[in-house]
């Protein structure tokens, strides 16, 4: 890498060398190659090209030769051209029947949706690894009770399990519409510059067209469109960048949760920390949630990237304009790339998670009789008593409780409530005291959390 110029950080900073090499120019060129070799190969049937011919190509299907090909281009203004002649002057023997009938986008729109495919199944992996490490952690912390949140104010009580199944919902619904999406996905198939296939039923015969393409649809893996222009429609990139985004939120919001939580004066949970790591250059002390904000900053980025692909949908005038063709080469593969990172972070997150049970107890103990007073609630209006007349009297002690908490003092909540005469008409002082422990306060949070956890499991287990 040339570190003199400007490098993408996609290049070498964010998302795998996996991914890379799937939206590489010399993948990109490859795949050029074998379309033509596939499309000679069906022609081979209808008489136009000779088995002799494919051998030929064949055996120079790999042989891309970037450097030659880059020269021509600078010359032709056109990849694909410059491509396709580095191709044929490789093998003369073959050369001539190259590209027989297409047009660039019968070559391009098929390789960019077998990258799509390609790159669909390495998220899909990766999110499955997410998805499997995130089901064991629900299953370890399923019981231990926590403090719950709603406007970043104590609320009532769940547990860490329950909390985590939730992001483990949405990323398994987003697993299941990306691989819809994968199973789904179509291309343009080989039907010449305006889509009405001219060109190939001038060389087959128009009663041979369906046949042709479907053998091509079988040699390539790719379901067609039944009906194109010049490209394949481009509102199934805005679906596919938007499912990808909206993966992203999860694992967004996710990754933000664990920021508040990492604070120290909540302290609950921690991303890993490196024994060598170094939190800030100024400040030796800090151990700053770096991972998680990387993994904000790219979902950022990322949620921007459907707008691109709305646009490019919206704009493309008449049977195709060109206006999409420069920022297809960026928002595509550095969607992918985007989401690749996220997911090798949280990965990296969820597996080196650091939980602090004692920040948990102490938050749980110090704001759980709060949200106990729903429970006593629920009891005394069980018993006769005005829920109105309650709630306020409830709403007083809980006041006097805020101050007293705010001041630095023990929380007297469970006190008040226990000692208060009105109450006990309704409810023993003993049976006060129980149902203002916080930490039982939990529904069937648990067994569902749990059930979910066990079907994630037996699912990737299949």
């Amino acid at each position: 890498m040339d570190n003199s110029i400007y490098q993408s950080p996609f290049s070498w900073r964010y998302g795998s060398d996996e991914m890379r090499k799937i939206w590489s120019v010399h993948n990109t060129r490859t795949l050029w190659r074998r379309i033509w070799v596939a499309l000679a190969e069906v022609q081979v049937d209808y008489g136009l090209v000779s088995s002799d011919q494919v051998a030929y190509l064949k055996d120079k299907v790999d042989a891309v030769d970037l450097s030659r090909s880059l020269e021509l281009e600078s010359q032709l203004q056109h990849d694909l051209m410059a491509e396709l002649k580095v191709f044929a002057d490789q093998c003369p023997e073959a050369g001539g029947i190259l590209h027989l009938g297409a047009t660039s986008m019968d070559i391009k729109d098929n390789a960019g949706v077998m990258q799509q495919k390609s790159a669909l199944e390495l998220i899909l992996r990766r999110s499955r690894e997410v998805l499997i490490v995130l089901s064991g952690l629900i299953l370890e912390w399923v019981d231990t009770p926590l403090i719950g949140f709603t406007h970043l104010q104590p609320a009532e009580p769940t547990t860490l399990g329950y909390r985590l199944a939730q992001p483990a919902q949405d990323l398994l619904r987003y697993y299941q519409e990306l691989t819809r999406f994968a199973n789904e996905i179509k291309s343009k198939g080989f039907t010449g510059a305006v889509g009405t296939s001219a060109s190939f039923a001038v060389l087959l015969g128009e009663e041979n067209l369906p046949d042709f393409q479907e053998k091509l649809s079988r040699k390539l893996d790719l379901k067609f469109y039944p009906v194109v222009n010049q490209t394949y429609p481009r509102g199934q990139d805005y679906q596919l960048l938007s499912l990808l985004a909206g993966q992203a939120a999860v694992l967004y919001k996710l990754a933000f949760d664990l920021r508040l939580l990492q604070s120290p004066v909540l302290g609950e949970l921690a991303e890993p920390f490196g024994k060598n790591q170094v939190g800030s250059s100024a400040m030796p002390f800090k151990q700053n949630p770096v991972m998680a904000e990387k993994l904000n900053s790219l979902g950022r980025i990322l949620a921007q990237l459907p707008r691109t692909a709305w646009d490019n949908a919206a704009h493309s005038l008449l049977e195709r304009t060109l206006d999409d063709s420069a920022n297809r080469r960026i928002v595509l593969p550095e969607a992918f790339l985007c989401a690749d990172e996220m997911l090798i972070t949280m990965m990296d997150i969820l597996s080196g998670l650091q939980v602090y049970e004692d920040a948990i107890h102490r938050n749980l103990a110090e704001y759980g009789p709060f949200a106990a007073t729903e429970k006593v609630l629920m009891l005394l209006s069980k018993k006769g008593a005005d829920r109105q007349e309650m709630h306020q009297r409830l709403r007083d002690h809980s006041l006097k409780a805020w101050t007293a908490v705010r001041q630095g003092e023990p929380n007297p909540l469970i006190a008040l409530v226990a000692g208060d005469q009105v109450f006990q008409e309704y409810l023993s002082s003993n049976e006060l005291n129980q149902a203002m422990q916080g930490e039982a306060y939990l529904g069937d949070a648990v067994n569902r959390a749990r059930k979910f956890a066990v079907g994630i499991k037996e699912t990737f287990a299949a």
